[in-house]
């Protein structure tokens, strides 16, 4: 195998071939490593502004300490690592619906897993986020009906764009009121997309929360034509 290029792993999965990636950027000489289901890309350490922007619009709306935090979708750990760099955290639940993505950072294949893994404050669940959106029982298993100050999304491409028909009913006013009610009183809602604000999901979100905003995150695509941008949405429970 290439230096330049290394296959981590493999496995085959209910939703498709899954894949983690090495490769060497010939630019700036760094690893670049990357998650693909089937022949599409998943995640890439390349691009990582916005997930770490997720963490930190969603967080600035939240004042006091010792927050309790969700993550939905661990992908390649920056939102995470992002949420644990707020002192005011004072703990993390990480669920993630993809058991290899899991073990891959216990068992040191990405380069943020040990950093994740070793803060006491920081838990990595197996489960299906959009279950424990609409349960009462919610996402932690361990404490059943548990709130949190702030429930930050990233595994769908967009409200438009899932990944699953099962996800879709999670961007309605429906599904974001369940969602809800799993947030103190003051709670923040955040959530990234890959595509420019939406209008129907904005008016879901004025519906349902006090407050909210469509960030849009630009950054470099590395190619020298042009920029991306992201998109972040933030809502809160209260004023």
């Amino acid at each position: 195998m290439s230096a330049l290029f290394e296959e981590l792993d493999y496995r085959p999965t209910p939703m498709g071939a899954l894949s983690l990636r090495r490769r060497r950027d010939l630019l700036s000489g760094g690893d670049i490593y990357e998650i693909k289901l089937g022949d599409e890309f998943l995640m890439s350490s390349l691009f990582t502004a916005s997930e770490i922007a997720l963490a930190q619009l969603g967080l600035a709306a939240l004042p006091g300490t010792s927050l309790d935090v969700i993550v939905g979708g661990l992908g390649l750990g920056y939102t995470a690592r992002a949420v644990l760099e707020h002192a005011q955290v004072g703990s993390l639940l990480v669920v993630d619906a993809i058991a290899e993505v899991i073990e891959w950072h216990q068992q040191g294949l990405l380069p943020l897993g040990a950093e994740l893994t070793s803060d006491p404050r920081c838990r990595l669940v197996l489960g299906d986020f959009f279950t424990g959106a609409t349960s009462e029982a919610g996402f932690d298993a361990e404490h059943p009906g548990r709130r949190y100050h702030a429930i930050l999304v990233d595994i769908d491409h967009s409200p438009k764009n899932v990944l699953h028909p099962s996800h879709a009913a999670l961007y309605t006013v429906g599904g974001l009121t369940r969602l809800g009610a799993h947030l103190h009183p003051d709670g923040v809602f955040a959530l990234w997309s890959n595509d420019p604000p939406d209008d129907e999901f904005q008016q879901a979100l004025r519906e349902v929360f006090a407050t909210s905003a469509a960030h849009i995150i630009a950054f470099d695509n590395l190619r020298n034509d042009g920029e991306v941008t992201n998109t972040v949405y933030v809502a809160t429970r209260s004023r």
